[in-house]
């Protein structure tokens, strides 16, 4: 065992090869962007798309949408024949 203290950019450098030649750089890329930071504040942000809308609103919006044949499907008629051929 190694009592070493090494720096977290050397543990990352080795681990970051050790990955690499055990998976390969596809699947390794993969693999460290799940664990990514990202950046902005979700919450600021999905105040001003949300608003001040309460659950019962937005279950009752999705709802109403449901409700709804999308617009895509009235416009398009492959898209209504292969939506009545379902039952």
């Amino acid at each position: 065992m190694n009592t070493e203290t090494r720096s977290i950019s050397e543990i990352s450098r080795q681990a970051t090869h050790i990955l690499f030649k055990e998976m390969g750089v596809v699947d390794t890329i993969r693999f460290l962007n799940q664990f990514s930071v990202g950046r902005g504040d979700y919450t600021k942000e999905r105040e001003n798309w949300l608003g001040d809308i309460s659950l019962d609103d937005a279950i009752s919006q999705i709802k109403a949408k449901k409700r709804k044949p999308s617009q895509a499907l009235k416009r398009d008629p492959a898209m209504q024949k292969s939506r009545t051929c379902r039952t």
